[in-house]
């Protein structure tokens, strides 16, 4: 992969990262809800999920999946019901990150690492992204340490710039702003889950 091929792999992988939606909101959440550590956590077990789809799609099975249709509905469903489960979790009393400030309770590490994945793995945006963009940077010919780059790229891409978001969030004096509009967040993430699930499940 020539330097300038690796270049606009890297500014379309950002782009992605950077474009808002359900990652963003499961990193806030979790940043907000546990601290820090459960926000990087999140973020890595994002990345980790990327760079699976990357893998996939490096080894041509994204292409399988998209020339069967059973099977990428049965995922997309699968996607729309855990995102709708996290907006009920959202907008439930005892659900949401203002119970579990108000209980003195922080999300668990395990839970933000489960978060992280499943968000990324059972988003079917992310699929058709790397089917889209990201396999036009696929060269069989390119060798191990091609592909290893190729991967790579936006495994450490995602998870950095998540960590930054994290990182800005966990400012004491934002941090503290946020924490004090937690019962607003969960509404808003909570109705952002669910019209994102409705919109998957009506276009799959």
């Amino acid at each position: 992969m020539t330097f300038t091929a690796w270049i606009s792999l890297f500014a379309i992988c950002l782009l992605g990262a950077m474009f808002p939606g359900p990652s963003l909101a499961v990193v806030v959440k979790n940043t907000l809800g546990g601290g820090k550590v459960n926000g990087v956590l999140t973020a890595w077990a994002h990345a980790m999920g990327i760079a699976g789809y990357a893998i996939v799609t490096l080894f041509g099975l994204t292409i399988v999946l998209k020339q069967s249709p059973t099977l990428f509905k049965a995922i997309s469903i699968a996607g729309a019901l855990y995102i709708a489960w996290l907006g009920v979790q959202a907008l439930r009393t005892k659900g949401g990150i203002a119970a579990k400030l108000a209980s003195g309770e922080k999300a668990s590490y395990m839970e933000s690492i489960r978060d992280g994945a499943m968000i990324s793995v059972l988003n079917p945006k992310i699929g058709l992204f790397f089917i889209a963009l990201f396999s036009q940077f696929i060269d069989p010919g390119v060798g191990r340490n091609g592909q290893l780059v190729t991967v790579m790229t936006p495994f450490v891409t995602d998870g950095l710039w998540y960590t930054t978001i994290v990182l800005i969030l966990s400012n004491t004096i934002i941090l503290d702003k946020l924490r004090e509009k937690a019962h607003v967040i969960d509404k808003v993430t909570g109705v952002i889950f669910l019209l994102v699930a409705a919109r998957i499940v009506f276009t799959a």
